[in-house]
């Protein structure tokens, strides 16, 4: 069993398994148990660089859980080990609803989606917001790539386990860097085949009768 079922199976969950027929599978993932924290991997670190966004969920003291989106420019989620993220949050709307509620549970969830190559990663950690001047060497660490703005807080999220998505219903979508990149030989090509024609139009032009 995956660290991450242990958390995910709780007795509501199991007994949804057995009433829709997926409990024997389940019993076959938590016949091992794991308390240690699940480590990265060097496929989770790359995925999580090469994303420019996620979504985080956090838990408010009245029980209700909150997402939000956090983006950035791409690799803007620092992997800084295999059992721990950070990144540097920027001023934005001013609510302060998920640095408040890590102040009274440091819970959360997060969710990697790759929408162009249909892959997702989930993770549960335990994350921490603390002001800037607390901690300057991981400023810097984590300066470079981060969201533009002005840096308000210190975010880093210690992994306790993570599992992957299949990629079933994830409708692809490309950013614009993607849509960019992949014109690349496109517009080479139509670049070479103007040139081509131009070349060929003065050809003609020379030994047209005058």
């Amino acid at each position: 069993m995956s660290r991450f079922d242990q958390l995910a199976y709780t007795e509501a969950v199991r007994q949804v398994q057995e009433e829709m027929g997926s409990a024997t599978a389940a019993d076959r993932r938590l016949r091992r148990q794991a308390e240690e924290a699940q480590p990265l991997t060097g496929s989770e670190a790359s995925f999580i660089r090469g994303l420019d966004g996620f979504l985080f969920a956090s838990v408010g003291q009245t029980g209700w859980p909150y997402i939000q989106f956090r983006g950035g420019p791409t690799g803007f989620v620092h992997v800084l080990d295999e059992h721990t993220l950070g990144y540097l949050s920027v001023r934005g709307n001013r609510q302060y609803i998920t640095t408040g509620n890590l102040r009274g549970d440091d819970r959360v969830a997060l969710f990697f989606i790759d929408h162009a190559r249909r892959a997702r990663l989930k993770l549960f950690g335990r994350a921490t917001a603390v002001p800037v001047g607390d901690d300057p060497g991981l400023v810097e660490r984590l300066s470079e790539p981060r969201t533009e703005g002005a840096v308000e807080h210190v975010v880093t999220i210690r992994v306790e386990a993570f599992a992957w998505n299949c990629p079933n219903h994830i409708t692809p979508r490309f950013s614009e860097r993607e849509v960019s990149d992949a014109l690349v030989p496109i517009r080479e090509r139509l670049a070479l085949v103007e040139q081509e024609n131009a070349a060929l139009r003065a050809e003609l032009a020379a030994v047209k009768p005058q």
